[in-house]
């Protein structure tokens, strides 16, 4: 909104600076962060007066885990609240890419916000069926990359190689959308622990924020032999808002968490990185930044798979997370370990830039 009256202004004085991404990014990032510190003490105190009980724990997952009863879940709404209003405050509304990455923030945030409902008021871990909730998803991925693809060509670029491409015509539609859903589902997956899933997405959000800016600046992007994506580098000002936003909830979430992110906030940020990575032509990039998901999502297919053939189990638990807590790691030695893997992960992500 501010940038679309700057602009009606023609960006007299001071007013230039919301002209340029960097400073609306910088601005979207402190927005966020500000609104999601200023909301939460009572926001959480609200959800805890209304859920009662809170998220419902597991018992046969680690005995550590039944101190956390009565902490209150959906905290992920705060997230979209301070990631909404900076986005639609900051970014530029005629941007098509905008849209499809709110649409999909604000849809798959809706559906998780069903399911946890669901979960808290009956008191089961089960929540929306599975196929239900993967049909809103694909709904809600489908219409996103409608919008997306109607920007950008069908190519599957390959990263580390420059100029090389699979051309998937209209099958890119799906894969955009499996992209989408799967990126929803799998930060959904890591959200098992104090801090171990927001901290990922913010490192990935990061990661993002600069790949997005530099696909969408011609110069860089040849330089770099990168694919050039116009109007791509608004997205940078996204990943900005999710990071203020992520590190404002991770004060209430570090242990012993004071409120969970659930459904609601995971499904959310999941489908946002998706949706950027597609908007920017690194999906598979994604899939290397993101590779803490892609192993937490992965360690739940293999013990799924395996367990309905064999009856025996891969993992001690699943996700994975959990595997090791059974091992006897401490949750937090399990949180900080996967944080620096997701560090790891994210400079190899960019390092995919340089080497082609």
């Amino acid at each position: 909104m501010l940038y679309l009256i700057a602009e009606w202004m023609h960006f007299p004085g001071i007013v230039n600076l919301i002209r340029y991404q960097s400073f609306r990014a910088g601005a979207t990032l402190i927005t966020a962060l500000v609104i999601g510190m200023i909301i939460g003490p009572r926001f959480i105190n609200m959800l805890r007066v209304r859920q009662g009980k809170g998220q419902p724990i597991r018992d046969d997952g680690p005995q550590s885990h039944l101190a956390k009863r009565g902490t209150p879940t959906m905290g992920g709404l705060m997230i979209l609240i301070a990631l909404v209003v900076s986005m639609l405050l900051w970014m530029d509304l005629t941007n098509p890419f905008v849209w499809a990455c709110l649409a999909v923030t604000v849809g798959f945030g809706a559906i998780g916000f069903m399911d946890d409902f669901d979960k808290v008021t009956k008191y089961s871990h089960k929540g929306v069926p599975g196929r239900v909730r993967l049909m809103m998803e694909f709904a809600v991925a489908g219409v996103a990359a409608w919008i997306i693809v109607s920007q950008i060509s069908t190519n599957l670029y390959i990263p580390f190689l420059s100029g090389r491409y699979i051309p998937l015509g209209p099958l890119y539609y799906v894969f955009a959308a499996v992209v989408i859903v799967g990126a929803g589902n799998a930060v959904n997956l890591t959200d098992g622990l104090d801090g171990l899933a927001i901290m990922p997405v913010i490192i990935a959000a990061g990661t993002f924020a600069i790949i997005a800016y530099l696909a969408g600046r011609i110069d860089y992007a040849h330089y770099l032999g990168i694919p050039y994506v116009p109007r791509a580098g608004e997205l940078a000002i996204l990943c900005a808002g999710i990071m203020g936003a992520g590190l404002a909830f991770l004060w209430f979430n570090a242990p012993p968490a004071a409120v969970f992110m659930g459904d609601t906030g995971s499904l959310a940020l999941g489908g946002a990185l998706g949706a950027i990575a597609v908007a920017a032509h690194h999906e598979i990039v994604l899939a290397i930044v993101g590779g803490l998901f892609v192993m937490e999502a992965v360690s739940v297919i293999i013990q799924v798979f395996v367990y309905k053939r064999t009856g025996k189990r891969v993992f001690l638990m699943a996700p994975i997370h959990h595997h090791f807590e059974k091992l006897g790691w401490a949750e937090s030695t399990v949180v900080i370990r996967f944080w620096i893997v997701s560090i790891i992960l994210a400079i190899i992500g960019l390092s995919t830039l340089k080497l082609r």
